[in-house]
């Protein structure tokens, strides 16, 4: 296993974050309880969502909200395929056909709405937005696109907890959002996820397919707040356990300190890298929006070797990593779709090191890194 001078992410959980952990072993009640509750209580505040509901990882917070919306075979869903290929999975167990539409550029690799507007059909249902590192991207002309044509809108929050947009939380602008807790997100508990939506409808329907369409939960009867129940929906086992409730409690009461920490992070990396030879970074900020800044990308001049240069990094002991080989390339998800523009960057684009815990060190590190590996790599373009 590779020792990294600078990991790609790091997660740093505190002794209180271990002691709260513990705690909760020690009550006896492990699976969906006072934790969980009280975790989707302050995750709809902090959202300003109605609803929200924890979830076993990102993936089922996709699922959910996929099968809530009753998306199902013959259905088409808009939805970028510059993506981790979750966000297309979640649209396929429904037996919904994903449809794919390029991004607007090699530096704002999410959906744009006229490569959107292109590919809609008679059979189109639902546009499905993914907030590329935390930005917003086009969310907003998404969302009046869904309305202007009748189409629910579906948003992959997965980078985005902590992004607002004009007063509002990404995940909030449509029926329904998905986030993911998973390791290398911004709020990381290991394995988990939650889904957020102000119709009631919706998030009733989540709470019965969460747990195996049962009418009430063993916390409910645990408390004496029912005595019996009934399977009402062909429903999943997509339930939370308690002690990921209650770190995510904890990294959720700190999250704004740790994304204030990647946007000082995002504006050196930008200051450091500014003018340098074969390289451009991704993902502009954009004035008046807080964003969650869960990635940072770099795209390489055309001709360089991308391989080569993530190989010198790697031997210096920076990690780096490709935010996404494009799913309508995997042969799960193949399609004659011409998307030049989400293929180019799938092919330029480099992720540097970013995490809320990451030295000044480290950072000049990465940047040192970048600019001796570009000068290895320049000769090899062609």
């Amino acid at each position: 296993m590779p020792q990294w001078t600078v990991p790609l992410a790091d997660v740093v959980v505190p002794e209180e974050d271990i002691a709260a952990v513990a705690d909760v072993y020690r009550s006896g009640w492990l699976s969906m309880g006072p934790e969980t509750e009280a975790l989707e209580r302050e995750f709809a505040a902090y959202t300003g969502a109605a609803h929200a509901l924890a979830a076993t990882n990102g993936t089922a917070a996709l699922h959910l909200i996929c099968v809530a919306a009753g998306l199902g075979p013959g259905d088409e869903v808009v939805v970028p395929s510059m993506t981790f290929v979750a966000t297309v999975n979640a649209i396929a167990y429904t037996g919904a056909s994903p449809v794919f539409a390029d991004v607007v550029s090699v530096t704002e690799p999410w959906l744009d709405p006229a490569s959107v507007e292109s590919v809609l059909t008679e059979r189109t249902t639902a546009i499905m937005t993914m907030a590329y590192g935390g930005h917003p991207g086009q969310s907003e002309a998404l969302a009046q696109l869904a309305r202007e044509r009748g189409l629910i809108l579906l948003e992959d929050a997965a980078h985005a907890i902590g992004t607002r947009l004009g007063g509002r939380h990404l995940g909030t602008l449509g029926l329904a959002g998905a986030y993911s807790f998973f390791s290398n997100k911004n709020l990381a508990v290991g394995e988990g996820g939650m889904v957020v939506t102000d119709d009631d409808a919706v998030a009733a329907r989540m709470r019965l397919l969460r747990s195996h369409g049962m009418t009430t939960l063993t916390w409910d009867r645990h408390r004496g707040h029912a005595s019996a129940y009934d399977v009402v929906e062909l429903g999943f086992n997509y339930r939370i356990d308690e002690p990921r409730a209650a770190l995510g409690r904890r990294r959720l009461a700190r999250l704004d300190d740790d994304n204030a920490r990647r946007a000082e992070l995002d504006a050196r990396y930008r200051e450091l890298l500014a003018g340098v030879d074969g390289l451009t970074p991704a993902l502009p900020p954009v004035e008046g929006v807080r964003l969650a800044h869960h990635l940072f990308t770099i795209v390489l001049d055309e001709g360089i070797d991308r391989a080569r240069f993530r190989e010198t990094l790697a031997v210096r002991g920076v990690q780096t990593s490709v935010h996404y080989p494009p799913a309508h390339r995997f042969s799960i998800h193949a399609t004659d779709a011409e998307l030049p523009i989400t293929d180019a960057y799938g092919e330029r684009a480099v992720t540097l090191p970013m995490f809320a815990t990451m030295t000044i060190e480290q950072q000049d590190e990465v940047v040192e890194a970048v600019r001796a590996a570009l000068g290895v790599t320049a000769g090899a373009r062609g």
